[in-house]
Formats: structure tokens, C-alpha cells, sequence
């Protein structure tokens, strides 16, 4: 059998079952479990799949499009309330704070206490129920990308520089441990990026769907953000990054 064929077995057999171990994909491709390591380490170092330890995972990629705010809001609510929920919680007096725009960074704004703080973001619903709230909001300034409602493009970028966040809070659409944390449009990509550079410590609000996704444009390293979530996959990303279990 051909090398991309096998490439394709395997990347075949992952996108249907999620995981498969060295042993379980050498008998299916009648191969020496030798040949089946180099072929993992070949389809990761693509980008193509999570190589771990006797095996691989699956990583779903996903390309530019994206759902509209308004399909996104009710999904893992509840899940995300409570991510959302600790978020607020670490919010001090003095704190100047980036919240990106999304729907688990939107859950944030009910649970926030801290009128001390300053706040700056670039979802536009969000400053409207942060003003609301009675809260000191800056919204910065750019083109409005209507399938998020956030604010981006160049005049967004420049807005940021001026800022030196203590703390920033950001959404992601997926959580890759090849491609780090991702997003489907490059313009919100860069806006993300430049909030986590501006940032002392950032923050990644995460629900558990969201790991192992990897979408067009990566906006920052593991490395860089702690993860809030509800649960993380066990046995990975914890040596990549910080990872706060909100359920635990």
C-alpha cells in the first residue's frame, strides 16, 4: 500500500471514531507498527492530526465559514455562564480590561461586580450592556463584521496600540495543540492577536467543544492565555497551557 494511502486510512478512520491507537491502525493497514509511527509523525507535523502517546487524535478542521452570533448564543449556554462566571470573578479594582467579543465573553458582563475597573472591547453588544450595567466602557473604533458583531480592520488595530491591558478575556473557535488557539476570519484574528500582545496575563473562555478544532487563522500560542474552561480532554493541552477547570 502507497504512503497517501495509508495517510488517508488513517486520517479516514480518525474523523469517524476520534482516536486510534499505533497497534489498532498497524492491523488495519497491515503495516509494522514502525511504519505507522512515521506515518503519524508525517500527518502531524502537517498539521493533520494530534500524535500522542501510542496513537493519535483527530483534529476537526474547519475552514472560513461561521455561524452568526445569533445560532451561537444559546449553544453550551450553561456551560459557558459558569466559564464565564469565574472569568468575572478575577476582575480587580484598577484592573484596565480587554473583553473580545463572542457569546461566553458576553456571559461575563451579568456576573461582573467590579465598578472600579476599566473596561474596552470591540463587540458592540457588549459595550451597550456594559454602558447599561453602569460600567466605564471604551468600544474601539473599526469596520463592524456583521456574523459576529465585532468591531475590526486596521483603524481597530490602531485603536488598541494606545492600550496596556492588565487582563484580557477572549473567545476562540477552536483549541489546537499543532495550531493553537484559532478563529475563522483573519481581520478578528489579528484584533485578538494584538489584545493578547497588549495583555499582562489573557484569559481563553472555552467550553469543552472547542478543543481539538482547528480553524483558517491562529491568533495566539498555548502558550500565551490561560484556558478557562468547563472540561478539558484528559491527558492533553495541559502541558502546552494553563488550564483552569471551572467545574472542579
Amino acid at each position: 500500500m502507497l504512503a497517501q494511502e495509508r495517510y488517508q486510512i488513517i486520517l479516514d478512520r480518525l474523523g469517524e471514531e476520534g482516536t486510534m491507537t499505533v497497534a489498532r491502525l498497524s492491523s488495519l493497514l497491515n503495516a509494522s507498527e514502525a511504519t505507522v509511527r512515521r506515518d503519524l509523525n508525517v500527518l502531524a507535523k502537517e498539521g493533520k492530526l494530534n500524535k500522542v502517546f501510542g496513537g493519535a487524535t483527530s483534529i476537526r478542521q474547519m475552514g472560513l465559514l461561521e455561524e452568526h452570533v445569533s445560532l451561537r448564543e444559546t449553544q453550551m449556554f450553561e456551560e459557558k455562564n459558569r466559564i464565564a462566571a469565574c472569568a468575572a470573578s478575577l476582575i480587580m479594582d484598577d484592573d484596565l480590561v480587554f473583553i473580545d467579543s463572542g457569546t461566553t465573553t458576553a456571559c461575563m458582563i451579568p456576573h461582573l461586580k467590579n465598578h472600579s475597573a476599566t473596561y474596552v472591547t470591540n463587540g458592540v453588544a457588549h459595550a451597550y450592556r456594559l454602558l447599561r450595567a453602569g460600567f466605564n466602557v471604551y468600544l474601539i473604533g473599526g469596520r463592524l463584521r456583521p456574523a459576529t458583531e465585532a468591531v475590526v480592520g486596521s483603524e481597530a488595530m490602531h485603536g488598541l496600540y494606545k492600550y496596556n491591558f492588565s487582563k484580557a478575556f477572549m473567545g476562540t473557535n477552536g483549541i489546537s495543540q499543532e495550531k493553537g488557539f484559532t478563529t475563522p476570519d483573519i481581520e478578528e484574528a489579528n484584533i485578538k492577536q494584538l489584545a493578547v500582545e497588549r495583555s499582562f496575563v489573557s484569559f481563553v473562555l472555552a467550553d469543552h467543544t472547542k478543543f481539538n478544532m482547528a480553524f483558517a487563522v491562529t491568533f495566539s500560542r498555548l502558550s500565551a492565555c490561560c484556558i478557562l474552561t468547563d472540561r478539558a480532554p484528559k491527558g492533553k493541552f495541559s502541558d502546552d497551557a494553563v488550564i483552569k477547570e471551572v467545574d472542579q
